[in-house]
């Protein structure tokens, strides 16, 4: 979300997936008063239409938001964990975040009696197998097609997470700091490029 008006065009895209992916309703939307829904008729027509309740907390009391808040940080500690290990720059916090809420709804948690969110909502416990080291030195294999015998067969690139509805994983160029997605990824998770380049006092270029 890059501005606070497409709030109520990604809820309705929420509302209508989890109902046609997963047979969910969605009955409630809490909020902190936020203006961009408490002050939008679209919004509050969409409620109302969709039989959904929207509920606001009083001013000034936070902890009526407690599970919210308490998610936000530990989102937030997970993705600070993720940067501070890969030793990326800062600009890259949102590849922290996604990777940081794929792993938390991989986790089992207390609250779910030990299961997972991930096993709540498919019904199945989830795979950890293809797991990596986010933030870590990896080679993404090149099309052959088109390529002499002497061009790169590999690409070096970081580790970045995991691509959305898609078998595989999403790596970025060492070279060029462009983003790719693919499932013929070699890693070596000991090693990360960030560090090595703060270590030898050289320019990140990515």
């Amino acid at each position: 979300m890059v501005t606070k008006d497409e709030a109520i065009t990604l809820i309705k895209r929420f509302v209508t997936m989890t109902k046609t992916q997963f047979g969910k309703t969605v009955r409630i939307v809490r909020s902190d008063k936020a203006l961009e829904l408490g002050r939008s008729t679209e919004a509050l027509n969409f409620f109302v239409e969709a039989r959904i309740k929207y509920e606001t907390s009083c001013d000034h009391t936070p902890q009526q938001n407690g599970v919210v808040e308490r998610k936000h940080k530990h989102l937030l500690e997970v993705s600070k964990a993720l940067l501070f290990q890969s030793s990326l720059a800062l600009k890259y916090w949102g590849e922290c975040v996604l990777t940081a809420t794929y792993l938390i709804n991989r986790m089992p948690t207390k609250v779910l009696k030990g299961k997972t969110p991930f096993e709540i909502l498919f019904g199945q416990v989830p795979a950890y197998d293809h797991l990596r080291v986010f933030g870590c030195l990896c080679f993404m294999t090149t099309s052959k097609h088109g390529k002499d015998r002497f061009h790169d067969r590999a690409k070096a690139c970081v580790f970045m997470g995991y691509p959305f509805g898609k078998k595989g994983y999403r790596v970025m160029e060492l070279e060029t700091s462009k983003f790719h997605e693919s499932r013929d990824v070699i890693f070596h998770e000991n090693i990360f490029p960030s560090l090595l380049l703060i270590k030898t006092g050289s320019i990140l270029s990515f």
